[in-house]
């Protein structure tokens, strides 16, 4: 599960790193403009926002004694909160030196990205220099990996190419923990020195704490700022959580923001694993491995998917609400792989023939059911007039020639 920045945020504050003031305004489906524009103000309003011109006193002595006390530079920072990186330039990120302009950056916001549900106002910061910090599951090694750079704000991957000294490596064996030593000497690998370096130990220690006791596949702060003042701020959270931990985190609630369509939440609501994609083949297929396999044998024929969606392991007796959610694409053909060995064959095979019965779906269905009592899967297919095919590559071929009009 990726957590909406949000999110993130109040988790790293209650873990004690220090982030930006703020106020969560809901963008309501189908709500006029003008609310939102109004409320969008008022939540700057109550950050302290002001324009320069009445803080300067230009407005005259109503306008200083608005403004009195309140520095010039103070000012808003306007967010979507969406899980897709590249948000500043995608133009989903706005600052604004006054309420009315934090209104216009939300409506700016939602005439690029419509499907925005959230933005989030924030306090700007007096920023001197930017860090980047993160912490993730090193697989081949089996441990923690600590990435931090003296450079944040940037993509970390064309850093870690480009210049792949500025990137600082600091691997944790998870049964030992983090050393106080390591985070130290990741804040001196960064040239931080003084309070400075105190402060960025103290914030790794949290956000390592973050990251094991919520089962997160990544805690990432991108970037972590150094304010004029010498505090260290998160300017953006990045969390995402193991969905296999959900039971044992119940704090996290999914939410229609996390998801880029619809189709997305609502498979992500029934617990079925779905990516989505812009293709013209959506696969039903079981297992992460015969996944790829099938993905890039797609792509190795000329065709395009759709959309991946786990039709194996605990779901594989949801072959109607899998070949619903299949069905909410513009697909051409629905392609359906599996090989089950927990996940009995004949049960998926029964569970198909049944959701093709109920839900009549307007577009061809090729499948290639193998696994536990296959040959009970391929009679029942065939007793339905589904044609069983055992091989893979030629379940791959039959699909792309559909989509490509080639075959019927």
């Amino acid at each position: 599960m990726k957590l909406l920045e949000y999110q993130g945020k109040a988790v790293f504050a209650e873990a004690g790193i220090t982030v930006p003031a703020s106020r969560l305004v809901l963008v309501e489906p189908g709500g006029a403009e003008q609310a939102l524009r109004v409320r969008t103000a008022e939540a700057a309003r109550e950050l302290g926002a002001v324009s320069v011109g009445r803080a300067a006193g230009a407005d005259g002595a109503e306008g200083a004694e608005d403004t009195e006390g309140v520095s010039d530079e103070r000012g808003v920072v306007v967010k979507a909160q969406v899980t897709a990186g590249g948000r500043g330039k995608a133009g989903l990120i706005r600052t604004a030196g006054s309420p009315e302009e934090a209104g216009e950056a939300a409506e700016a916001i939602l005439s690029r990205e419509a499907k925005v549900r959230a933005l989030l106002v924030e306090e700007m910061v007096p920023v001197e220099r930017e860090l980047y910090l993160s912490i993730s599951v090193d697989a081949a090694s089996a441990r923690f990996l600590i990435l931090a750079s003296a450079s944040g704000g940037v993509e970390i991957e064309t850093l870690a190419e480009e210049a792949p000294e500025a990137v600082k490596r600091v691997a944790v064996e998870p049964f030992m923990g983090l050393q106080a030593y390591q985070s130290r000497g990741l804040a001196f690998d960064l040239g931080l020195s003084g309070d400075t370096a105190k402060q960025f130990a103290k914030v790794v220690g949290a956000l390592y704490e973050v990251f094991r006791t919520r089962d997160a596949e990544l805690a990432e702060i991108n970037p972590l700022f150094v304010t004029s003042s010498g505090e260290l701020v998160a300017g953006d959270s990045k969390l995402i959580i193991d969905d296999n931990s959900l039971d044992r985190q119940p704090d996290f609630e999914i939410v229609r923001e996390q998801f880029g369509t619809e189709t997305e939440y609502a498979a992500a609501l029934e617990g079925i694993p779905y990516v989505q994609f812009k293709g013209d083949i959506s696969l039903m297929c079981a297992g992460a491995g015969l996944t790829t396999t099938v993905y890039d044998l797609v792509q190795f024929e000329g065709g395009t998917v759709a959309n991946y969606l786990e039709f194996g392991g605990p779901n594989y007796r949801k072959a109607r609400r899998a070949m619903e959610l299949c069905l909410e694409n513009q697909s051409k053909v629905i392609l359906i792989v599996t090989f089950g060995t927990i996940a009995r064959a004949d049960v998926m095979a029964e569970g198909i023939v049944e959701a093709i019965a109920e839900l009549k779906p307007n577009r061809p269905i090729v499948t290639c059911i193998r696994g536990t009592n296959e040959e009970a899967a391929t009679r029942t297919l065939q007793e339905a007039g589904i044609e069983p095919l055992l091989d893979t590559e030629e379940a791959v071929r039959a699909a792309v020639a559909i989509a490509k009009g080639e075959r019927q």
